[in-house]
């Protein structure tokens, strides 16, 4: 019987030629010894996206979700093209996590109507001010109080509907991960898309005010969660929620 995983001393080494066997001999084995090695994952994302959630979501259901995303991520991963596969997988796992929730309908409606009104306003907002609107501005748009409106933006970033890794881009297909640049194996059209759009998508995010930018670099690119992006900033984990969720519907405005 072949072995699963490689004897050597050089762990990065056995890990390449899981993949080798994987995609050169379609090997069984190697496929379930790269679903064992990745499955830490699975839980890190889960629990990331668990930490928004109503406490009546089982983490071990988003669990669930997550493993057939990251299979689906090893099953269609290419390492030739110089992608990073943990980047790739993380986007997979998260949304398969997020179709699963999907499917459960687990956003209370009153949320969603909210959610699509706070959308609506922004939007109209960004159109007519071309900058992002501050929280007093929105809250008169809408004719409430600013702590109402707040805590909408609070719900909505919690609960997973603004997320700037789940769908960015023109046309509302791509996440933050499809936009990393690859090295290999893609043609001059796709290069240029991609190119083009990190571009608007870097001008949309330097043109944030100073602290929802520093919010999103916190959180994208440094990995920080919003508990330690409050420290910080010196203000509450829900402020920084709040903060997040208008800048995700700001971008969103201006990518489209």
């Amino acid at each position: 019987m072949t072995s699963a995983i490689p004897e050597h001393d050089d762990p990065s080494y056995a890990v390449t030629t899981l993949w080798q066997r994987l995609k050169d001999e379609t090997d069984g084995h190697a496929r379930e010894a790269l679903i064992l090695q990745y499955s830490p994952l699975v839980k890190f994302v889960a629990g990331r996206v668990a930490a928004g959630l109503p406490r009546n979501v089982d983490q071990a259901d988003l669990v669930s979700y997550g493993v057939f995303g990251l299979i689906d991520a090893i099953d269609k991963f290419e390492p030739e093209r110089g992608f990073k596969f943990e980047t790739y997988a993380i986007n997979r796992i998260k949304g398969s996590i997020l179709d699963g929730l999907r499917s459960l309908d687990w956003v209370p409606r009153s949320v969603r109507s909210r959610a699509r009104e706070v959308e609506r306003s922004m939007s109209e907002l960004e159109h007519r001010l071309q900058r992002t609107p501050s929280d007093e501005e929105l809250a008169r748009h809408m004719d409430q109080d600013v702590e109402s409106v707040r805590g909408t933006l609070a719900e909505m970033s919690n609960l997973g509907l603004v997320a700037l890794d789940e769908l960015i881009g023109p046309d509302a297909g791509s996440s933050l991960g499809d936009f990393i640049p690859d090295q290999a194996g893609v043609g001059p059209e796709a290069a240029f898309h991609a190119e083009e759009t990190r571009h608007i998508l870097g001008d949309a995010i330097n043109r944030l005010p100073d602290r929802e930018r520093l919010v999103i670099t916190l959180y994208y690119y440094e990995g920080l969660t919003l508990a330690e992006i409050g420290e910080v900033l010196g203000v509450t984990e829900s402020r920084v929620c709040q903060i997040h969720a208008k800048s995700v519907l700001s971008l969103r405005n201006r990518m489209s």
